[in-house]
């Protein structure tokens, strides 16, 4: 079998500080549990075919981050190596996060949840100080053991418990050949550099004391088209225009882009409201000039469809850092089964390259958005949007940012990051009057009518 074409087992994730503190007992684990597997799959299988670890299988010429993105999207399972330093390394949490959303993407795809990424308790952590994301997946089960669970697997074998720890490895292998077994769907191929890791957990942002223009555009149904697909939009109710949009049923506000106004201005800011349309990406471009952050509100049931679809793509493969996209779930909306599938394909399909990030810390997407997280979900956005644009608008000094490391090349298209600090020096953001008074709505009916550090480096702790 060709090497490219291979599907290993397991993809070792682990920290490279851990490796070099203790790379002795790092290597035994992964060979252990390498041999331990092979035995249990039929000794038949070749090593290289039974895990993937990037010290051993990079090769002289390799492009690593390319090689490590290509496994992860291959690999049948990835086994997690926890430790402090785990959770503090820039592409361990790329790692992470980009494996975790295969096994979501394959559990939306096809119905059935395979725990495909298995963490193994290298050293102990504090599960209070991981992110919630992190905690749901079970890191430990009775048969490991008790001093496993405490005192993570490193103790076992620093302290020569040989029976405690060739156990953990058994249940570990167990755990890779059942999960193997079931096919997890592969992933595309894509940037790991672009992937946004989940670590460390998220922190609420500082409130950003300067007031701003924070612009909505709603992509939503209208209840004339509604009523000509014979009543197929269950995700809320419409009406003339897509502001009258109401996903959240008994609606608290006639609709979500009022509620959306309403909280927006509660926290100091101005606003403006428009439908999306084919011209998005220039409005986006001219209002990070302008000193202001975007927000859309998307509607899942019409994200796919023709009014929105080739505006939202151009939106997906453009770089705009601060913009944030909601896509909320409507009180009806169907919580599982075939309609869920065809709600969701849609709005996959038009956000191919943010997809991956409507879990990440940065807290710019977000899908699934319910009534009861939405106002808050909406002012944290809008926050980390502010942040950005401040430092954006940062004095770089007359090095043009080359200091950094950035140099004066183009954006990389899709990243939340801009490649570089724009040509000319932007002016500070604008300070606005508290005392102006909001956009008003249109009128408003209630009618039936969604540049990383290479692995060698010192700065990575990988």
């Amino acid at each position: 079998m060709e090497q490219d074409q291979q599907r290993p087992y397991f993809f070792f994730s682990y920290a490279r500080r851990d490796f070099e503190a203790e790379d002795a007992f790092v290597n035994q684990f992964f060979n252990d549990l390498r041999d331990e597997l092979g035995r249990l799959v039929g000794m038949g299988v070749r090593a290289e075919e039974l895990a993937y670890r990037d010290t051993e299988q990079l090769r002289l010429g390799d492009d690593w981050a390319e090689k490590l993105a290509m496994m992860l999207g291959r690999s049948r399972t990835m086994i997690a190596l926890y430790s402090p330093a785990y959770f503090t390394s820039l592409y361990c949490g790329k790692e992470w996060t980009a494996f975790r959303g295969r096994v979501r993407r394959h559990h939306e795809d096809t119905g059935e949840l395979v725990s495909a990424l298995i963490p193994v308790l290298w050293e102990p952590v504090v599960p209070g100080e991981l992110a919630d994301e992190v905690n749901k997946i079970q890191w430990a089960q009775p048969d490991m053991g008790e001093a496993y669970a405490r005192h993570g697997l490193r103790a076992l074998l620093r302290t020569a418990q040989s029976g405690a720890y060739e156990q953990v490895v058994r249940v570990v292998a167990e755990r890779i050949r059942d999960a193997a077994a079931r096919r997890l769907g592969e992933l595309p191929e894509f940037d790991l550099g672009a992937v946004r890791g989940y670590f460390p957990p998220p922190a609420a942002p500082e409130a950003v004391s300067v007031p701003g223009m924070v612009r909505l555009f709603i992509a939503a149904g209208r209840a004339s088209e509604a009523a000509a697909e014979g009543g197929s939009y269950a995700g809320g109710w419409y009406g003339a225009k897509p502001w009258h949009w109401a996903p959240y049923h008994p609606p608290t506000h006639p609709s979500l882009a009022a509620r959306a106004q309403q909280v927006i201005t509660a926290a100091g800011h101005t606003t403006t409201l428009e439908e999306v349309d084919g011209g998005l990406g220039g409005k986006l471009d001219q209002a990070r000039e302008d000193s202001q952050v975007s927000i859309l509100l998307v509607d899942p049931w019409v994200a796919g469809g023709p009014r929105y679809r080739s505006a939202l793509r151009e939106y997906d493969d453009q770089n705009h850092p601060v913009t944030g996209v909601m896509v909320p779930t409507g009180s009806s909306d169907p919580a599982d089964g075939p309609e869920r599938d065809v709600l969701w394909t849609g709005v996959r399909d038009v956000f191919r390259r943010n997809w991956l990030r409507r879990g990440d810390m940065e807290h710019l997407f977000r899908v699934n958005v319910s009534r009861e997280s939405f106002d808050n979900d909406l002012t944290i956005m809008v926050t980390v949007a502010q942040n950005k644009l401040m430092d954006d608008n940062l004095d770089w000094g007359d090095d043009g940012g080359d200091a950094f490391g950035f140099g004066g090349g183009p954006a990389m298209p899709g990243l939340s990051i801009p490649a570089g600090p724009p040509g000319p020096r932007p002016v500070p953001p604008a300070r606005f009057d508290q005392n102006q008074g909001r956009r008003d709505l249109p009128h408003q009916s209630r009618g039936k009518d969604n540049a990383v550090p290479l692995r060698g480096d010192t700065d990575d702790d990988h």
